[in-house]
């Protein structure tokens, strides 16, 4: 599991809950079920750093839980 901040949420528009990594920018995966979702965004994350490496990108680290306004 990653240790990124995950936020899931009901898309009424999408009837799917939505899982972002806020982290990593287009870091967005949905499900059927919130559980889901999760695992869905889990498997997006391993892509998304993979890609990233291939690309020479840097990969931010994870900073845990986020605050927002």
């Amino acid at each position: 599991m990653n240790k990124y901040e995950v936020i899931i949420y009901w898309s009424d528009d999408d009837e799917a809950y939505i899982a972002e990594i806020p982290e990593l920018p287009g870091c967005v995966a949905d499900g059927e079920t919130y559980f889901e979702a999760l695992k869905n965004v889990e498997v997006i994350t391993q892509e998304w750093i993979e890609t990233a490496q291939k690309l020479g990108r840097d990969i931010p680290q994870p900073k845990g839980r986020l605050l927002y306004a």
